[in-house]
């Protein structure tokens, strides 16, 4: 019988494999004619396809082949981009080459639980992990499904946790990880109610997961925040500027809280605490009366008033859709310009806030999460979230943590602390 292996594209003149993500890879499970590595040159010589030997298994009486074991894993990332995702896979892949005899096929699902739906994945090898732990974004790509959506077809008829079921049992995963936030983890949390085996990796910039005191994501995207902040007092001081700063957050306000609190403003409106526009002109006025040349408010997206927090919903999003004006950040630097006369000017940071490099905080904490993962993959523990609470690494049900925010406590206490400060929140 036949050796059994796989082709691999090699470049010429790397250590390394080229990355499968543009479609570069190709592997193929076929019998080799001599059982050892073999090559065939392409374009020109400057690749090569390399025939890598896998033994062969044993062919028992009842016909099946079961000379080796070999573990089948999925990984997807869903929803919103961050600077962790990458660092996180890398993390699952090498505990679990680290510590399994099994032979370990690794599949790539491409743009989130679309490639789960349509079957659109790479396969994948540990080398290509290499360099993610530093690399931001992720190398699988992400989109949207909204859970909402999720027994609706897809526009072309697909039904998506048929076809998700479907797929998944066709690779015949044995487990399925997924990197996403809340959305995302109310998929998971139903897909594993459908029999998958699942475990579900905390990420968002916005810390909003509930079962979680932190998501991969967060302190990045809030160090990013706080650069913003103290490049923008550069120029506010020099012009004697009012500065509303737009920071993410439409629903919770950690980063901006965080940020604001790491940046020195004067002013944070985060949606957790409804605010009034009073407030906020009397620490802008108090900050002038106290000699301060400048002043800086950051605004969460999703910041409301008082007179708006008590608005019925329906009536509420019928007033931010007939907004004019691009954001309330916006609304809120012109009503300081009436008011005060001053000049006032708005920055907004937007989607760098996402991007770039995971600083040391978030490399740190996205291996522990997928250190613990792993462990809990090899050990066959799903239906899970892995989460850190009063620092120490933890796995909560899913069912438990779907479909459920965290919020900012407007009593918490670096809000307590923040006022202590002189920090208003608009709120008093």
């Amino acid at each position: 019988m036949a050796a059994k292996g796989r082709w691999h594209l090699w470049q010429a003149g790397t250590f390394g494999r080229l990355a499968p993500l543009a479609g570069y890879l190709w592997q193929a499970r076929q019998p080799s004619p001599t059982g050892i590595f073999a090559a065939r040159p392409t374009v020109a010589g400057a690749h090569a396809l390399l025939w890598e030997t896998v033994p062969n298994p044993v062919t028992h009486e009842d016909g099946n082949e079961r000379g080796f074991s070999m573990l089948r894993i999925g990984l997807l990332t869903s929803g919103g981009d961050c600077q962790a995702l990458n660092a996180t896979m890398r993390g699952i892949v090498k505990t679990i080459m680290n510590n399994t005899s099994d032979e370990v096929e690794i599949y790539g699902f491409l743009d989130g639980y679309q490639g789960l739906i349509y079957n659109r994945y790479v396969q994948l090898t540990p080398l290509d992990f290499g360099g993610c732990l530093s690399r931001g974004g992720t190398i699988l790509g992400t989109s949207r499904t909204p859970f909402k959506l999720l027994d609706t077809p897809e526009a072309d008829g697909v039904s998506k946790v048929p076809a998700m079921k479907k797929n998944y049992k066709n690779l015949k995963l044995d487990c399925l990880f997924m990197l996403g936030g809340n959305g995302s983890t109310k998929t998971a949390n139903r897909l594993a109610e459908e029999g998958l085996n699942v475990i579900a990796l905390p990420k968002t910039i916005d810390n909003d997961t509930y079962g979680t005191d932190l998501t991969f994501g967060f302190t990045s995207a809030t160090e990013v925040a706080t650069r913003c902040i103290d490049d923008i007092k550069t120029t506010a001081s020099s012009h004697g500027r009012v500065f509303v700063i737009e920071i993410m957050g439409h629903k919770v306000g950690w980063i901006p809280l965080y940020a604001g609190v790491a940046g020195g403003a004067d002013v944070i409106l985060v949606p957790e605490i409804p605010y009034e526009m009073d407030n906020v002109i009397k620490a802008i006025e108090k900050r002038e009366e106290d000699g301060g040349r400048f002043a800086i408010i950051v605004v969460a997206e999703g910041a409301i008033s008082r007179e708006e927090a008590a608005m019925p919903k329906k009536d509420y999003k019928k007033l931010v859709a007939a907004r004019v004006k691009p954001s309330v950040a916006y609304d809120i630097a012109e009503e300081i310009a009436q008011r005060t006369n001053r000049e006032v000017r708005v920055a907004v940071p937007g989607h760098t806030q996402r991007g770039g490099q995971p600083d040391a905080q978030d490399r740190i904490f996205a291996t522990q999460c997928g250190v613990e993962a792993a462990q809990a993959c090899l050990s066959g523990k799903f239906g899970i979230m892995i989460a850190q609470r009063n620092g120490k690494m933890c796995r909560v049900p899913l069912e438990e943590v779907a479909g459920k925010l965290k919020f900012v406590d407007p009593d918490g206490e670096l809000v307590r602390e923040a006022k202590l400060l002189g920090i208003s929140f608009g709120d008093e």
